[in-house]
Order: C-alpha cells, then structure tokens, then sequence
C-alpha cells in the first residue's frame, strides 16, 4: 500500500492504516507526536478523512492517542483567489485605460469597474476628467503600477500569511479578500496498544467464544457506561392532547374542579330543557344535532326536578312569563350526542342544590361534543369545548369579566373586548374578542354570560345564587399554536402520524 494514497482512493479503513504506518515509521517516540494537518498533507489524504481515522482509531481502545487542538489561519476568499489569478480591481482598472482615456461610464460597466475605480483613484494612478466633451473621462496619472495586493495574496497562498503585517491583513479582509478560520486539529501519538495493523475489537460475548474457549485470544472492546441506549419504542401525545393539558392546568391553578364529563349521550332533558332552551329551538332540530335510534329515548330524570322545569317552560314562574308552549315529555326523553358540556355544567349544579347548606363552587370540563356540522377547513361533526363555571352569592358581569380576564392572562391573551350576545340560557351574555398583532384585528376567542334564574332555580339553587359561564373550542387555539391551516389536519383520518411524533411540547405564554 503506497503512503502516498490520493485522497479518492483513501477509504476511511485505509486512511487508518496509513496513519499507523506513518506514526510507525516517523519512530514517534513518547514525547512527540503528530499533527493531523501536516500528516494530511504528507500522506496526500484530506484532513477530515484523516479526522474520521483518528476517530476510528480512538474507538478501538488505546491504539493512539489524540489531543484535539485549535488554530486560526488566514485563507483567500474566493474573490481572493480571482486576485490571484487575474490581478487585483485596481490593477485591472488602470490596466483597462487606453491612453486617449476612458469614458467614466464605460469603466464602470467592467466586473470590476466600481471598486478599481474607488481604490485606483485613492492611490492617484487614474484622474477623473469632468470637463471632457460629451462625459467625463478617466486618463492614467502614471506610467505603470506594481500589484502589491496580489503580492501579498500569494504570500498568503503560499503560507507566508505570518509575514503580513496586522494592518494589511485586516485591510485585505476587509476587502473580502481574506478570511480567518478556525482550524481544528489532533495532535497525534502513538498509544500503549499501538500497532500498524488494524484489529476488528468484538463488541459480543457469544456462547459459542465460551464453548470452544476462543475469547481468550479476542480483544473486546471497553464497555462504555456512559453511552445512551437506545430509545424505547413509546407513544406520543396529539397536539390537541397538550393544548389541553395546559389548559386543564390554567383551570387547576385557579382553583377549579373538574366535572365528570364520561357521558357522550345525553338526554334532550339534560342538554336543553335543563337549560331553559325551548323545545322548538332550531338547535333541536335534525340539521344542528344528532339523534340516537338506539336506545332512542332515556327513561332515568329526577322527576320533582323534571316537573318544575315544564312549568318554567310553560307556564312561567320565579319572575317569569315562561315560553308559553305545551311542553311535552317525550321530546326531553329523546337521547342524542351531546351538543355542548353545559348539559354536564347542568347535571353538576342540579348535585349542588341538593346540598344541605350551599357552598360556592367553580367547576371545569374540557372534553368531545358533537354537532350536524357541514364539514369545511374549520368546522367538524365532533370537537372538543372548554368551560368553567363559577357559582357564588351575588355573582355579577363584573366578577365574569374579572375571572376572564384572569383566565385568558394566564393564556397570554392581555387585550380583551366583550360585546354583548343572546344564549338562550344565559341573560346577560357577552361574546369575548381579543386583538391579534398578527392578523392586526379583533377575533372571536369564547363566549359567556350568567346563568338565567328560569335554569339555577328549578334546580333548587338558594334565590341569592348567580353562576357565571364561559366557554371555548380546544381546536382553534391548538390550530394557531402548532399553525395548522386546515382542522382536518389535526382531528381524524387524514392526519399524518409524523406530525404527531414531531410536535413539541405546548406552552401557553401566560
């Protein structure tokens, strides 16, 4: 094998071969070593094949030793290396100008004309004549010029950068001419296992090695103790998983408690008449909700409950004249999928009433409802919602727009507007807005409002009682933290599982 291997024909395999033999050669003796650079360059092989040898090498044990070290070096640009070729701007320029002169505007059309120009008149070899027919003229100032600049480009070139003065290799960087790397290097010696050929170390103790007794003439290789292994095969969180998270411990930190929210059926009773919502409401319609055929209709109501709500409906009472309607008990029996988790919101303040002395409260609920949407780029049959509700004496739109404040601060959202609303179970009712710096408008982010009394007090709430309520989708704030354009790419069966292994962790800027 011939030390002086080109570097096409040097494999990473052979290139630590040479190394040895150099190192072998050279009769390195404890004390000095080798620099990989220079080694390079002997052994004709490029300085990072030869980087990859010593790495390989250092990975069979004590074969070599190796110090990394770092230098600087002064190397031409490649508008450097032009200079050298074809002579510097100004050379070039004043090289470019006949005797009779030459027109301002011609000179400044060559490649390099604008900076030969520059640097040719700083060093009086050309003068500018304005008052020339037509345009003004460059003339030659002198006879001839000598190319220092090129001179001492080469000098570099040749690696006599040394013998450059400081000033004059800043002004030639400058110029982006010349430019100062880091070099990194080994410096190189020969280790207390060292040998000039290169012996496969096993990585396995098998069965076999200890049968036939053929480990005691292997070498193995050191167990690394530090080494990481490899990472077990693990779920992943969808991104809608650690928006929610994160919201869910918003709600915590303030002190809430989470509602059950395991029940995707639920009775008509429970998500609408329980909240004062009439039975020809448009949202009862086929359209808006889904209906189950099995088991079509529920049978289990708390009916004291159950029968002060038809007469809220339909006679009126507690300060109110009611829906004048005949209520009827089959249309609340119907069972569908849930449309929003205020049926759940419902279920719990009916427990709270039942309470012997009443306690203040404030429950959250983020989970699945479902609605006969038309399915675009924003809008799907199934998403999550967001809810808190606080109940307490004397609750009023004050104390709502106080604990929104609060809950959408620690979101990162500080800039909030309410305009007023209609719900059909809360008076009054406020849709929340935030400014957007980067769509530079107002956008919808919730909606809220109290609890009417023709719903809190049916159940049994003490007359004193408000609830405040608010509410929002999971979906969109997940969609604008993760930008993603399309809802169909985050929930269902056009999502790309990578996307859902690669999305990092949520954090909501409070």
């Amino acid at each position: 094998m011939s030390p002086t291997m080109g570097t096409e024909a040097a494999a990473p395999g052979s290139a630590a071969e040479l190394l040895l033999q150099r190192l072998d050669l050279a009769g390195v003796s404890a004390e000095a070593g080798l620099c990989s650079l220079e080694a390079a360059a002997a052994l004709g092989l490029d300085h990072q094949v030869l980087v990859g040898a010593v790495k390989s090498l250092q990975a069979l044990g004590e074969v070599i030793e190796a110090e990394q070290r770092t230098s600087k070096k002064w190397e031409l640009t490649p508008e450097g290396e032009e200079v050298v070729r074809e002579g510097s701007h100004e050379v070039r320029v004043f090289n470019s100008i006949p005797l009779e002169g030459l027109a301002q505007s011609e000179l400044m059309k060559l490649p390099c004309g604008k900076v030969g120009f520059s640097k040719a008149m700083s060093n009086k070899w050309i003068q500018l004549d304005k008052s020339a027919e037509g345009e003004p003229r460059v003339f030659r100032a002198v006879e001839s010029v000598e190319d220092a600049v090129r001179e001492k480009l080469v000098q570099v070139q040749q690696g006599e950068a040394e013998s450059l003065e400081e000033k004059v290799k800043s002004e030639l960087k400058k110029r982006k001419l010349l430019a100062e790397v880091t070099m990194k290097t080994y410096w190189i010696k020969k280790g207390s296992a060292f040998s000039t050929t290169v012996t496969k170390q096993e990585t396995d103790l098998t069965s076999e090695m200890i049968a036939s007794g053929s480990w005691r003439g292997l070498k193995f290789k050191a167990y690394n103790f530090e080494a990481l292994g490899i990472m077990p095969e693990s779920g992943h969180l969808h991104p809608l998983m650690k928006v929610r998270s994160q919201f869910r411990q918003i709600f915590l930190e303030m002190g809430f408690t989470e509602m059950p929210t395991n029940n995707f059926i639920e009775s008509s009773f429970w998500n609408f008449d329980a909240l004062y919502q009439p039975q020809q409401h448009p949202a009862r319609d086929q359209h808006d909700t889904f209906f189950l055929k099995d088991p079509a209709e529920a049978t289990d109501f708390p009916m004291d409950y159950l029968k002060r709500v038809k007469r809220v409906h339909s006679q009126g009472g507690y300060g109110s004249q009611g829906y004048k309607y005949d209520w009827k008990l089959e249309e609340a029996r119907k069972n569908v999928l849930r449309t929003h988790t205020t049926a759940n919101s419902a279920r719990m303040l009916y427990q709270l009433a039942q309470q012997e002395k009443f306690t203040p409260a404030k429950y959250f609920s983020i989970d699945r409802v479902f609605r006969n949407e038309t399915l675009d780029a924003t809008h799907l049959a199934e998403f999550h919602q967001i809810e808190g509700v606080v109940a307490d004496y004397g609750m009023t739109l004050g104390d709502l727009m106080g604990v929104l404040k609060e809950f959408f601060t620690k979101l990162g959202i500080t800039q909030l507007r309410f305009k007023p609303a209609y719900n059909p179970y809360t008076e009054p009712s406020m849709e929340v807005f935030s400014y957007h710096p980067g769509l530079r408008k107002w956008v919808e982010v919730g909606n809220s409002g109290v609890f009417r009394p023709e719903m809190l007090l049916p159940m049994g709430l003490p007359e004193g009682v408000s609830v405040i309520a608010w509410g929002l989708s999971l979906e969109r704030p997940t969609m604008i933290k993760y930008g993603i354009n399309n809802i169909r790419e985050l929930v269902g069966h056009k999502v790309n599982l990578q996307m859902v292994y690669d999305s990092p962790l949520c954090r909501l800027d409070g």
